[in-house]
């Protein structure tokens, strides 16, 4: 499946300011899943780009405007391919089976346990509403470690009402709990601190959706979850939509916390005020290359 993306990013501010640096998280790595045939940036205004991977192995954009302006905006262009996930439907099937699965929690091997530490560790500490939520949904007697995160992942998705929220930041796990709603990132961290809870690694990743109607998070950037299981390694869940290794999701980054995984970030230095307005499409392209 090749796709085409088109991301807006536009600060308008009542009066010129001057730029510090900016982090763009736009451009996804090559991999097995996704190839990117041509990446463009249109930045306005102009100004120095350098570009570096960041310790999680992500594709960073340091861009430092140049001059003053009331008007900061950053286009990025795509071109990928899609794959689908390359595990067959019988290696699926020897997962989900509780014959030799590993029941939960999962048991890494030293070597993979050394490199997940930062991912297994949760970020907060233990709140009765969260407690209470992940008992009970906790798995039955003969589960596998792969039939807990599809459960946990199509849980979460029946239980929340979905909305968008414009504010900055994620909610804690307890506040999602408690509100019985929230967005993308909401449900994607609530999901990722439950696992860990569990021993499970899980990573919190932003990135885009192809979808039709009626698919949550379309038209913008979104966000789900990254679990390693052995073997099986990294595998995709999106509570919000209740998909599971879907073609549909387009992974730019994984990062520990939804904190670092911001598509763009920077300082504007002046006074005034400011608004924001971001834009995205993705859709097919059946044009030859």
């Amino acid at each position: 499946m090749r796709l085409r993306i088109r991301h807006e990013t536009t600060y308008r501010y009542s009066m010129p300011v001057k730029f510090g640096e900016w982090r763009l998280l736009l451009r996804p790595i090559d991999s097995h899943s996704i190839r990117v045939l041509d990446a463009q940036l249109s930045l306005t205004p102009p100004g120095r780009t350098r570009w570096t991977m960041d310790a999680y192995s992500n594709s960073v954009c340091r861009f430092t405007p140049s001059g003053s302006s009331n008007i900061l905006r950053i286009v990025s262009t795509l071109l990928i391919e899609r794959y689908p996930n390359s595990l067959r439907d019988a290696e699926w099937t020897a997962a989900l089976s509780p014959v030799g699965a590993l029941a939960p929690p999962v048991i890494y091997s030293p070597a993979d346990a050394t490199a997940l530490a930062p991912f297994i560790r949760p970020v907060y500490a233990e709140h009765p509403a969260h407690s209470a939520w992940l008992n009970a949904h906790r798995g039955h007697a003969g589960d596998s470690s792969l039939d807990l995160l599809l459960r946990l992942n199509q849980a979460i998705h029946r239980e929340f009402s979905y909305g968008v929220r414009e504010e900055y930041g994620t909610l804690t796990p307890a506040e999602t709990i408690q509100r019985g709603a929230g967005t993308c990132r909401d449900f994607a961290w609530l999901m990722i601190e439950s696992l860990r809870r569990w021993g499970f690694a899980a990573r919190f990743v932003t990135g885009y959706l192809y979808s039709s109607a009626g698919v949550r998070g379309s038209h913008s950037t979104h966000a789900w979850c990254e679990a390693f299981l052995p073997d099986l390694g990294w595998i995709e869940f999106d509570p919000t939509n209740g998909l599971s290794e879907s073609p549909d999701l387009i992974r730019v980054a994984a990062t520990r916390t939804p904190e670092e995984a911001s598509p763009v970030s920077g300082v504007a230095l002046g006074n005034g005020t400011s608004w924001l307005e971001a834009s995205v499409s993705v859709e097919l392209d059946n044009a030859q290359v």
